[in-house]
């Protein structure tokens, strides 16, 4: 039926094995790659606000903002080709990027994909912090990207590896937790140093990246790799004693078992990125490609990342608009801890469906709002009420992504791909939203200049598309193994047909019906 979904009895395979202190510190170590990322995003918006910083790379920008400018639409003054390179460009290294993470990460393990993407993401730090001209602003940039690329294809996919199946959701938003509390602390960094009188705090702001890199160089250091990907190059007994290191017990045949059937799979397979083009692999394709492509169509990388330059652009002020900015981020941080507990208890679907319906009626009352007060011309100004009631709706709106689309758009691809293809999944997951994030970053100030109000319309239909895609299309994947994930869509009413029966690891288990 339709919107049906299908888990195994009690969610899946109740393996043996409790939650250690030791796949707690290892998976929280890990989930600070998403620091990498949730810094980035944060920054960059409030340092493209800050006067020296424009002055100094961007000087056309500065004078559609100046006195001389005043025709200039509100909507139109910060449109500029070369500011949203400098945003973007990220995106696209982290796009290219995740392709060459995919084989690392395969071939050398998930550990050596977080080194390699702390050490890039450290030197593009530098790089930006001592930038004297466009071009090498943008190099470093380039390496950041580098670095977003190795962590975002590593760290998901090690989290939902290391996690027991009962709590994989909340250890692997820990990841989405690290991103937002980059974030956070990126809008308190922009909003100290914007006060620097002498004018280099965008600096400071840029080269505090490498804070962060430093964090996941050195956590990789010590994190010991996945029993998956041990026993994907082939070290079964190490395999073994890791799984039985990270559950506390000796006693770990049946999950061991389902890991090495698993990893026997996996072997057959010699080319994942073709086999993941066959009918059996459709669902885990779709969902890798449809989840990140609908997550950067809520338009959330527009407020995280312009959020100081919209709220200027609405007439916050510059102190206003990195202060609510600071705001948001503290919404975005608040609202995940939410996520975190709930996830493993009340399902994906749930969050899904409910965050899509506040993340509707907070857009489209957002864009009345704004087209109420500034029009199609662009000419209008919030009162002080009207700037406290708009920084409420897109508060609701970070709230709904973040309990929703923020972490389970890299939960839900990391968790459902089999061994095999896993690692191409993850790639394609990061390479479809790297290239949304940047289509988006590049096209965002020319869409706010030309479609105006309208654009947070635009991606209000986006976001109830989605929302129906998930109703009728993902079925309920809590507590159920990851090795076992077949199990659910053989048994979902779309995705059945396409799921062969040896493809079903533990298949002469239970399962029972859920309506979705």
């Amino acid at each position: 039926m339709a919107g049906g979904g299908f888990v195994a009895q009690d969610g899946g395979a109740n393996y043996e094995g409790r939650v250690t202190s030791f796949v707690i510190i290892s998976c929280l170590i890990a989930a600070t790659g998403g620091l990498l990322f949730g810094y980035d995003l944060g920054i960059s918006g409030g340092v493209t606000s800050m006067e020296p910083f424009l002055k100094k790379f961007f000087p056309s920008v500065l004078e559609k903002q100046s006195d001389a400018a005043k025709h200039e639409s509100e909507y139109c003054k910060f449109d500029s080709e070369l500011l949203t390179l400098f945003t973007s460009s990220l995106y696209l290294a982290a796009l290219i990027a995740s392709f060459f993470a995919s084989a690392v990460t395969r071939i050398f393990g998930r550990k050596i994909s977080m080194l390699v993407g702390g050490l890039a993401f450290l030197i593009g730090s530098i790089l930006n912090g001592i930038a004297m001209n466009v071009a090498l602003l943008i190099i470093g940039r380039l390496l950041l990207g580098v670095g977003v690329g190795f962590a975002n294809q590593s760290v998901p996919v090690y989290l939902s590896e290391m996690a027991p199946a009962k709590i994989r959701g909340a250890l692997n938003i820990g990841f989405q937790m690290a991103i937002t509390i980059g974030i956070l602390a990126a809008g308190l960094i922009n909003y100290g140093t914007a006060k620097i009188e002498d004018g280099w705090g965008w600096r400071v702001s840029l080269a505090l990246a490498a804070v962060p890199a430093i964090v996941m160089t050195v956590g990789s250091f010590m994190l010991p790799d996945t029993p998956n990907s041990i026993l994907e190059r082939g070290h079964t007994e190490k395999a073994r004693q890791m799984l039985q290191k990270i559950r506390g017990t000796q006693h770990v045949d049946a999950e061991f078992q389902d890991l090495v059937d698993a990893s026997e799979a996996a072997k057959k397979v010699d080319h994942p990125w073709r086999n993941i083009l066959q009918p059996r692999y459709r669902p885990q394709l779709v969902l890798c490609i449809l989840i990140p492509f609908f997550q950067q169509l809520t338009g959330i990388n527009v407020i995280m990342f312009y959020a100081p330059v919209l709220f200027k652009t609405l007439g916050f002020g510059d102190d206003a608009s990195l202060m609510s900015a600071v705001i948001s981020g503290t919404v975005n941080v608040v609202a995940t801890v939410v996520s975190i507990y709930s996830v493993d208890r009340f399902g994906r679907r749930i969050l899904f469906l409910e965050g899509g319906a506040q993340m509707i009626i907070s857009q489209i009352a957002v864009g009345v709002m704004i087209a109420v007060k500034f029009g199609v011309n662009g000419d209008g100004d919030l009162s002080r009420t009207d700037a406290n009631v708009l920084l409420f709706l897109i508060c609701a709106y970070v709230a709904a992504f973040a309990w929703s689309w923020g972490p389970l758009g890299w939960l839900v691809p990391s968790e459902i791909c089999p061994l095999e293809i896993r690692s191409a999944g993850q790639a394609i997951n990061v390479a479809v939203n790297m290239i949304f994030t940047f289509a988006i970053a590049q096209v965002f100030l020319a869409m706010l200049c030309h479609m105006k109000f309208g654009l947070f319309f635009f991606f209000a239909g986006f976001v109830i598309i989605m929302t129906i895609f998930i109703h009728f299309f993902l079925p309920e994947t809590k507590n159920v193994p990851i090795e076992e994930m077949n199990r659910v869509w053989k048994q979902h009413w779309f995705w059945g047909k396409y799921i062969p029966d040896e493809a079903v690891i533990g298949g002469n288990r239970k399962v029972e019906h859920r309506d979705a």
